[in-house]
């Protein structure tokens, strides 16, 4: 069996035509590293693909002929069988009372052949919200500003700015990924380059809440404060130092109430918590890649890390396991907030497309995410070498082969305290780009994912937290993925800037689907100021970089918008004009930016670019108790009418 035929077998599709419409095909020696990369999955006699059954909808599965009859099935929850039967014309019928849950079928034929798939029974559509429309504010948490913090927003200033959004009028907050991030890596910012999305990062703690640690004085903290950029390194040196105090005092001295919350969060969390604080001192201790530590190390055993943490290193596990509560307890006082102000959505989080390769995740779950291969996208008119985001993803065959438990506690983390979240590059559901380490960003392939199993796993978890999730559907979208989608419940993500047709027309308000978040720009795309000014295109041709329009296309763009806002009756051509504009559509979310309504005219981040911007670096010019003064609000409340939070 040739290469290609062993790809083709596995979903992969080595061919295929890019956003140019020039014809691709994966090098040979690029696709020999994907397939070795991927996890081998053991032969499916009956089924290759996970059951999945919708309830209160009437679901039936047709098995192959392969399977002699009759055949025997049982449905499983770990030893407990929940349900079983037998088929004598090779189509089960599914009970119509099997309970929300994840579970293994198993089957046996009448020539005693076997065979075992996952099996999901979820909800028929994820959570979809209870409220009718409201809007956002948008925030880039490390660079809020406040007379208080140590030169990077902390949960306590997401605290202001959950009341900062409620008096605008708002619903809720977004944020960019509060993901872990590697904390002896500060130069390592990108929240979309985590460590572990299933963790919190540390330096959104307010430690100055601690008990034992240091006050936030001296020339250091103020000269942070007073920076343009976030200095992370300084600011990590000065934090961990303040949380080593604070543990300190929490273990000779703790309130039984605060150790009784701690236990609970560690029983809550359970043993991912213990492997990833594991994880942390390990990857300390060695100073290299997890597969380079010794042998004993680079598989994940609770037994071992049991013996780990009863050694020398189990204050530096505690350590990491009472950071991550503290995280944990202070996002959650951040939750409560917003629930207490009534606000129909609270926060809104962000979920980055995969993980780096050295990370907690991968380490964790090495069937489910392949390391030697990087998620990224093929040559399209923004990206024309295509796009390789140094990022590791989850692969279809380890996903069965752990009946998507990886996926749901990556969403579990998520959700534990969001109203929504946004899944990033959400047409990985579907398939993903995979690029092998060492080759050019064109020379991927895609490969297939189990992509109604993973809708109907979000669905379950949506449903469980009551928490709304949006797709992020940018790009190149197969036929049918929006319809799939929605038909699940997942909400589109519809960014002004690209709504426009073929002549550059930007599409009027009836063109925007209900369930779906609108917004303008996003942090890859240029501010409204900045994209007014044309400070966009003028940086990225400073940086060498090809903008993807030219100036004349600018003038274009402009005009179309004047004209649509004169038809829709709106004066002006102001973010609020635009804001006024994007509230009367159907969609039921519409976040407004915190740099849009400030003026800020860089953006957040320039794709492509590492040293050459400062990306996820740059801070707001105003602190928190100087953002209302700053804003027109009665022409902000103007815009949203229709859309304002009641108690504002």
């Amino acid at each position: 069996m040739n290469l290609f035929t062993k790809a083709a077998g596995l979903g992969l599709q080595t061919e295929f035509i890019d956003g140019h419409g020039h014809r691709h095909v994966t090098d040979e020696a690029a696709l020999k590293i994907i397939l070795d990369a991927l996890p081998i999955e053991a032969p499916h006699r009956f089924l290759n693909q996970p059951v999945v059954i919708r309830s209160g909808q009437s679901s039936r599965t047709q098995l192959p002929q392969a399977a002699e009859a009759p055949v025997r099935w049982k449905v499983l929850a770990g030893v407990k069988v929940i349900a079983e039967g037998q088929t004598a014309d090779g189509v089960i019928v599914w009970p119509g009372d099997l309970p929300l849950g994840s579970y293994r079928l198993h089957m046996t034929d009448a020539a005693s052949l076997t065979d075992e798939a996952p099996l999901i029974v979820a909800p028929a559509r994820a959570f979809g919200g209870d409220f009718d429309r409201c809007w956002l504010l948008a925030v880039q948490l490390y660079g809020v500003r406040s007379a208080r913090n140590w030169g990077i927003g902390d949960f306590t200033d997401l605290e202001g700015l959950i009341k900062l959004a409620a008096d605008l009028g708002a619903d809720g907050v977004g944020l960019n990924p509060l993901h872990a991030l590697f904390d002896d890596r500060p130069g390592d910012c990108s929240p979309y380059s985590p460590n572990s999305r299933l963790f919190l990062n540390a330096l959104y703690i307010d430690v100055e809440k601690l008990d034992g640690a240091p006050a936030g004085s001296g020339e250091a903290i103020a000269k942070l404060r007073a920076g343009d950029l976030v200095d992370y390194a300084a600011v990590a040196a000065l934090k961990w130092q303040a949380l080593r105090a604070a543990f300190e005092k929490f273990r000779t001295g703790a309130k039984d109430a605060d150790r009784q919350d701690f236990e609970k969060f560690r029983a809550e969390r359970g043993p991912l918590l213990s492997r990833f604080a594991c994880f942390e001192v390990l990857r300390h201790t060695f100073n290299t890649a997890w597969w380079e530590w010794p042998e004993s190390w680079r598989q994940p055993d609770d037994a071992t890390c049991a013996r780990l943490r009863e050694g020398p290193d189990a204050a530096d596990i505690g350590f990491v396991e009472f950071v991550q509560w503290i995280a944990d307890r202070q996002l959650l006082a951040c939750q409560t907030l917003a629930r207490k102000l009534g606000m129909k959505v609270g926060l809104y989080l962000d979920v980055a497309v995969g993980v780096q390769a050295g990370g907690f995740d991968a380490w964790n779950e090495q069937a489910a995410i392949s390391r030697y291969l990087s998620v990224g996208a093929p040559p399209d008119p923004l990206n024309t070498a295509g796009q390789n985001w140094g990022l590791a993803g989850f692969n279809a065959a380890g996903l069965k082969i752990k009946s998507f438990e990886p996926y749901r506690e990556m969403l579990r983390a998520s959700m534990r305290y969001a109203g929504a979240i946004r899944l990033d590059h959400v047409l990985g559901l579907k398939r993903l780009y995979l690029v092998p380490h060492g080759f050019a960003a064109d020379n991927g392939a895609y490969a297939q994912m189990p992509f109604e199993a993973l809708l109907a796993a979000t669905a379950q978890e949506s449903v469980a937290h009551r928490c709304v999730v949006i797709g992020e559907d940018l790009g190149t979208v197969p036929d049918g993925f929006r319809e799939q989608m929605a038909d699940w419940g997942i909400w589109s993500y519809l960014v002004m800037m690209f709504e426009r047709d073929e002549r550059g027309l930007f599409y009027g308000v009836d063109h925007y689907r209900a369930n779906a978040l609108v917004t303008f720009n996003t942090h890859d795309l240029s501010t409204y100021a900045g994209w007014r000014s044309f400070a966009d295109l003028k940086l990225k041709r400073s940086l060498g970089i090809d903008p993807g329009e030219s100036d004349d296309a600018r003038w274009h763009a402009l005009f179309m918008l004047s004209e649509l806002l004169r038809q829709n009756g709106i004066d002006g051509h102001d973010l609020y004009a635009v804001v006024g504009l994007l509230a009367r559509t159907k969609s039921r979310l519409l976040t407004i930016s915190l740099e849009d309504l400030l003026g800020v005219i860089d953006q957040p981040n320039i794709p492509g670019t590492v040293d050459e911007h400062p990306n996820w670096r740059r801070r707001l010019p105003r602190a928190i108790d100087e953002i209302a003064p700053a804003i027109d609000i009665a022409a902000l409340k103007a815009a949203t009418q229709g859309r304002t939070h009641a108690n504002s």
